[in-house]
């Protein structure tokens, strides 16, 4: 397993939704999607919030500088406890809040890899402290919450959570609504692996599904059916390029493989258009 310090820092230099970092003002945007599920919209992944007698089940925590505004939107939804906080990843726009939530007695919950990537990146002050390997159940505030771990998708460790009454599901990292995804190769993360995790986690919804993507707007299936539409589309352009020999530098600066979804606005600061492509190229060709 290869070592994800630099990568690790330079995704959290890179990342654009730090660039209000010092505003200490900002306000977390809440979401509701049930009677006691929410959405909580920041500077990091989006949180998921079940919120109900048996006190508050959280999903990712952000960064760290914006765990008071968080707070804060949690007790305008709940004035019970945060009983545990689950981790999509290991990625600091999605854990980087661990340590603070940690100090309210909240049980961290993340599957066995990420304990591993955050031991490996130093953060040891933020472990889960329960981790599973494939699935786990937890059951609060009257459904059953399912934790299910995909292999080597966005990356080693990813988990969705899906809430059986709530019709709910947290996909983490492995949906970017409207953009291109971020897929850690460093961290274990590939092509193939996330194109069959959406496919799998397809199959467990249905058209009513409210969908909490990593990053982006409130989904539902049909947008998680467009956004492997796209996965699969410009799996298909880079696999015939690699098959008529094609180097990285040449896929790379191929733009007519993505120009159907440049043209809708899927480049973004972290993921542009060439670097989707050079994603592509590399894990398919390994």
């Amino acid at each position: 397993m290869k070592p994800i310090n630099t990568l690790f820092t330079l995704f959290l230099s890179s990342f654009p939704v730090i660039a209000c970092a010092q505003n200490d003002k900002f306000v977390i945007k809440t979401i509701p999607l049930s009677d006691h599920i929410y959405m909580l919209e920041g500077q990091g992944g989006n949180i998921g919030i079940s919120a109900g007698d048996d006190g508050v089940l959280m999903v990712d925590s952000q960064f760290a500088r914006l765990t008071p505004q968080i707070f804060e939107a949690i007790k305008a939804i709940s004035d019970k406890p945060i009983k545990f906080l689950a981790n999509t990843h290991h990625h600091g726009d999605h854990t980087g809040g661990n340590s603070n939530v940690a100090k309210q007695k909240t049980t961290i919950i993340a599957h066995n890899n990420v304990r591993t990537r955050l031991i490996e990146n130093n953060t040891i002050e933020s472990l889960p402290v329960i981790t599973y390997s494939d699935k786990l159940n937890i059951y609060i505030n009257g459904e059953q919450v399912a934790l299910m771990h995909f292999d080597n998708a966005h990356t080693d460790g990813d988990s969705m959570l899906y809430f059986t009454e709530s019709n709910v599901l947290h996909t983490g990292d492995i949906f970017f609504t409207e953009r291109y995804p971020f897929i850690d190769l460093n961290s274990g993360g590939s092509v193939n692996g996330y194109i069959d995790a959406v496919k799998k986690a397809l199959i467990l919804i249905d058209d009513d599904t409210k969908i909490i993507p990593g990053h982006g707007k409130p989904s539902n299936k049909k947008d998680y059916q467009l956004f492997l539409n796209m996965l699969e589309d410009l799996m298909a352009k880079v696999l015939a390029e690699i098959n008529n020999g094609k180097s990285e530098e040449e896929v790379a600066n191929n733009t007519s493989i993505t120009k159907k979804y440049d043209d809708l606005g899927y480049s973004w600061n972290f993921i542009s258009s060439e670097k989707i492509r050079r994603t592509f190229y590399k894990s398919l060709k390994n």
